[in-house]
């Protein structure tokens, strides 16, 4: 029941009364910015009907090869020809569970508890703070990795660059601006695409925002009122490209009752540029998709879901469910920038 002025009041004067009284207007969660997650942002999700099948790919080669010629008299030209081939996808469950102690709860309903601290709801929130978390690790483990692209460069600090190295950002040698062009155009021939999208680790963010050579292009932009600062917008702009995301979410690596190890998810010393469309299509190349299944048919492809356990427990379990599978889906669309900055270099 609840505890009236009058009772507390009483307790105080017997001397009993011990108080418990939270603050209802501040809370200390470690809960993460979603604006740190990459996993939703890069690559168009696609809603599948079926957890497992096919899809096509074109050939790239036979779609860009000339294949008109001059008709002779009295005859015609070979048929052109384009192939294409199948390639395939398979979505898989996987889940988070956590418990609630119906009896434990009774204390914060009776006390007037704040809600923020209420178990239903600050489990609920954490089921999907675990989901984001993992979809984020899945995410890094197929597109961040240099294993999954064709083009894979190497930064360096000394010496002179190779053909598959270039210059750490933080290094005072690094053009940026001018290396990205020259990724551009690389990527047209070899995608058929210009890059529109860079995901950077939060390293080598920093480092861009403090290379000399970005610095300098800027400097007349801005004001006393508002001085020039390196944002994501402005290196997107610099870069030509449509968009870049700064992956900043993180995960702690330690087990269960073992001191906290707190990494990024993502590499901070990388970068990934890529080609993607903004929604799935049939007449666009991407460098990846995300598919995604509905597993309980409500066209969702992550659920929380409540229900009870078993019969004199008096428990409660509140589940998580997610489904998807992030293919390549070409690896010419995808540039990887392994070693961005410096080794040891620290934001």
């Amino acid at each position: 029941m609840k505890l009236t002025a009058t009772d507390v009041a009483a307790s105080i004067q017997k001397g009993v009364f011990k108080p418990h009284i939270y603050l209802t207007n501040v809370c200390l969660s470690y809960f993460q910015n979603a604006a740190g997650y990459v996993a939703r942002k890069v690559f168009p999700i696609v809603p599948v009907p079926i957890s497992s099948a096919h899809f096509y790919e074109f050939d790239k080669g036979d779609l860009a090869r000339d294949n008109v010629a001059r008709k002779p008299e009295f005859g015609r030209v070979s048929p052109g020809i384009y192939g294409k081939r199948e390639k395939f996808y398979h979505c898989e469950v996987d889940q988070v569970i956590t418990g609630i102690d119906q009896i434990s709860t009774l204390d914060f309903q009776r006390t007037n508890a704040p809600a923020v601290i209420d178990p239903r709801r600050v489990k609920v929130r954490w089921v999907a703070e675990q989901m984001n978390i993992h979809l984020d690790r899945v995410w890094a483990g197929k597109y961040f990795n240099p294993a999954s692209w064709t083009h894979v460069y190497t930064g360096v600090n000394t010496g002179t660059p190779g053909d598959s190295q270039f210059w750490c950002f933080d290094s005072a040698n690094s053009d940026p601006v001018t290396f990205f062009s020259r990724l551009r155009n690389r990527m047209i021939l070899s995608g058929l695409r210009e890059p529109n999208k860079m995901v950077l680790g939060a390293n080598a963010f920093v480092a861009l925002t403090n290379n000399p050579s970005i610095l300098e292009r800027i400097k007349y932009q801005g004001s006393e009122a508002n001085p020039a600062n390196v944002t994501e917008n402005v290196l997107a702009q610099l870069f030509g490209l449509d968009e870049i995301v700064v992956a900043k979410s993180v995960y702690n690596a330690a087990p269960y009752g073992a001191p906290d190890d707190i990494r990024f998810i993502c590499d901070p010393n990388d970068a990934l540029l890529t080609y993607t469309t903004s929604t799935p299509s049939i007449d666009e190349p991407s460098a990846g998709y995300t598919f995604t299944w509905d597993m309980l048919g409500n066209g969702q492809y992550t659920s929380v879901q409540q229900y009870l356990g078993e019969g004199g427990t008096h428990t409660e379990f509140i589940e998580g469910l997610l489904c998807t599978d992030p293919e390549i889906t070409s690896a010419d669309l995808g540039v990887f920038l392994r070693g961005a900055v410096s080794e040891g270099y620290a934001a």
